[in-house]
This record gives C-alpha cells, structure tokens and sequence, in this order.
C-alpha cells in the first residue's frame, strides 16, 4: 500500500511536494481509511485544479518513477534516462529530478527514492522499518558512484562496483536474486497509472481478463451494476485480444415491444465512447479491487456521467467490494463529487500554479482560509470551490474584448 509520494523538479513541479495517503485525525467516513498493521491510509485521494496546474503531473511523477525503475537495468552506458526537469528556471532545469516513495509491503515499511537526470543517477536510498513504532534503518545509501550497504542487506554487497551511472542499484541487485530488491521490484510493477481520455491501449488488458473466469464474472458484475444498457458482453474471438471482437448483447423486440432474442453490438463501433472507456478501465479497476492494487486516473470523469464517476470511487470506499485494501487516485474537474458525501478533508488535493508557473499541491486538510481557520466539515465544498476560496481555480479574462 502506498503511504507517501514525494516528487520535485519534474515538469511543472519546482519545489518538492508530496502526496500523502496517511490519513489525518479526522472522524468523518470510517470506511474510506485502511487500518492495518498500525497505520491509518487513505483508500483515495482526489486532485482539482485548473487546466494546465499540474494534476496530471502529479499521477504522471507517480508513472515516471515506476517507468525508470522498470527500464533501469536495460539501459546501456550510452542510453539516456528519460525524465523532465523543470525547465523555467535556469537553475532547476540543470538540476535532476527527485522521486521518494514510502510504501507498506507485508506490514513492513520502505522508503526508497533517488534523483536523476538524463545521463546518471546522482543519488539513491534505501531505507526499512519493520513496524511503525520502530526504528528506520537504511539499507543502502547512493551518491553518483559510491555505494553504501550496510549489514541489513547483504544482497547488495559485492554488487557496488556492478552498477553503471544511469542504472539504479536496486535494480542491479534485483537482478541477482536479492529477495528485499524483489518484493520493491514487483510493487512497483504493480503500480497502474493511466490517462482517462487516451486509454485505448488498455482495452486489450480488460479483453485478456474476459479469459479468466474468475476475471470474467467480476468485470461482468461491474459492468451490469453500471446499467450500460446491454444484458451482457463476450469476445467473439478466443485466440487473440483484438477490440473488434468484442460483443456487447443487446435485447431484441417486436413492434408491440415484446421480447423476441437477443441482437450484439460491436463495441469499438456501435457503443459510445463513455461505454468504451468503461470498458477499457474496466480490467484495470476490477483487477485493482480483487487483487488489492493500487491505481490512478488521469481525467477519470472524462466522457462519464457524474453518477458513474461516483460509483467506480465508492467501490474503493466500500468495504463490500475492496476487501484487500485496493487505493485509488485521480485527477478530475467533476464538482458534483465534493458534495456527494464521498470524501475526507483530507482525501481532496488542489494543484495551482504560481507567478513563476510552479505547480503548488496542497489538500483540503491543511487549507487556512483568509481569518486563518481551517475548513469546516459540514462546509459547502463544491459551492466554496466554485467560488474560489480554496483556490486552484482558472482565472477567466473579460470575453467582452473578444466581441467588441
């Protein structure tokens, strides 16, 4: 489960700013908190801001950070590191992006980070605590070339001088077998981000799920408990995941309107484009919740209606349908959803920029208003944000000018 994600100097984020899954004090909505092995975590966060404030930057940091661990150990000593400073200052644009995680696996705690630019990696970090009222120990430390491993992982011993300068060691080490390494590895695998207006690619993952039965039913239970207005949906093609074989099964009737059979849409080119996306999404999300995954959604309201939106979050609140402490975040311009009674002061983040074009982050919990009070929880959220009292709004210009 994530915990914490902290990101600086990658695109339009300058200074470090982190988004926590730590739940605060607070009372309200029970279920919406995880409670386990000692920790209170968020099971959503949900991001507002105006266009071009960095929302999807934040998710995008989160995707860049598990894209560089993915492709560290692959790169030769010529290939570049991909990463995007930020470029509007002349100083921060020479210097390396920084990515830090805290994360729970197994009811222990790491916290791992590391900065890079294009051409190495300038620092990287280890660290443990196997219960959150101990003590963190480090693993190992990094500082361009010089390694340091200390007895607490003895996996990464003698492999110091293996580790080239745009390769991350804890890739290295993974690659020999180091059982620590691996468990990191493979939960940043697992990590799912992905864009809610361009998500075409991930219809072949929801069409490889409709193989497994397990899979099958539950992604055919989410979709029947979104009414869509087909009775069932099946992949005409058993050997490969193309789009054009999936059927959506649609009722049939007679001109008195008496049921006669059943008629099937292709999906791609006779369903709309909200329902492709669902469908799309649909493997992603159900996976997420069976398996206690953690994902994000770039623009998750994007071609839904508000009600939709509001029932894919209240699976990931609900503790009928996320068993296994599945976490969901997503960016989104949906208003409806502050007055829905969904979330926790402290499940709603802002993204605004400043005069230098820096991308702020900041959530609902820690907001001081102008008399220096913090926000009630019976305040009127959607309406107070329209307004502006929170901030992260778009500034509008006068359109008469346009007209006269």
């Amino acid at each position: 489960m994530l915990i914490e994600f902290t990101v600086g100097n990658y695109r339009s984020i300058r200074e470090k700013k982190t988004l926590s899954f730590e739940a605060s004090s607070q009372k309200d909505y029970p279920n919406n908190v995880i409670e386990k092995d000692g920790y209170k975590l968020l099971k959503s966060i949900v991001i507002y801001g105006a266009n071009s404030s960095g929302k999807s930057n934040i998710l995008t940091a989160i995707e860049k950070m598990k894209i560089i661990v993915e492709e560290s150990f692959t790169l030769s000593t010529a290939d570049k590191i991909n990463t995007s400073p930020f470029l509007l200052n002349a100083e921060s644009a020479k210097s390396p992006s920084s990515f830090e995680v805290l994360f729970l696996i197994e009811g222990i705690r790491y916290r791992y980070a590391f900065e890079v630019n294009e051409t190495e990696v300038y620092s990287e970090y280890l660290y443990i605590n196997e219960s959150k009222i101990g003590t963190e120990k480090m693993l190992f430390a990094r500082v361009y070339d010089k390694i340091e491993v200390t007895k607490h992982f003895t996996e990464g011993e003698g492999i110091e001088d293996r580790t080239k300068n745009n390769t991350l060691f804890l890739t290295v080490v993974n690659q020999f077998n180091g059982p620590i390494s691996k468990k990191i590895i493979d939960w940043f695998n697992s990590l799912e981000i992905f864009s809610g207006i361009d998500h075409k690619d991930k219809k072949f993952i929801t069409s490889h799920f409709l193989r497994d039965k397990v899979m099958l039913a539950k992604i055919k239970d989410f979709l029947s408990s979104l009414t869509l207005g087909f009775q069932d949906i099946k992949d005409t093609n058993k050997n490969d995941f193309f789009a054009k074989s999936i059927k959506t099964v649609h009722k049939k009737f007679d001109k008195n309107g008496k049921l006669i059979g059943t008629i099937d849409f292709d999906l791609v080119e006779q369903e709309s484009s909200g329902t492709n996306k669902i469908y799309d999404m649909a493997g992603l999300i159900v996976y997420s919740l069976v398996y206690g995954k953690f994902v994000g959604i770039d623009e998750l309201d994007a071609k839904l209606h508000p009600l939709l939106t509001q029932a894919i979050v209240k699976l990931f609140h609900e503790v009928e349908t996320n068993h296994y402490n599945s976490q969901l975040v997503f960016s989104t311009h949906d208003t409806n959803l502050l007055n829905a009674c969904l979330f926790r002061r402290d499940q709603i983040y802002f993204t605004e920029k400043n005069e230098l074009e820096e991308t702020d982050l900041y959530s609902l919990s820690e907001y001081i208003d102008d008399e220096g009070k913090k926000v009630r929880n019976d305040s009127s959220l959607e309406k107070n944000y329209i307004a502006g009292r929170y901030g992260a709004i778009p500034y509008i210009g006068d359109f008469e000018k346009l007209i006269n």
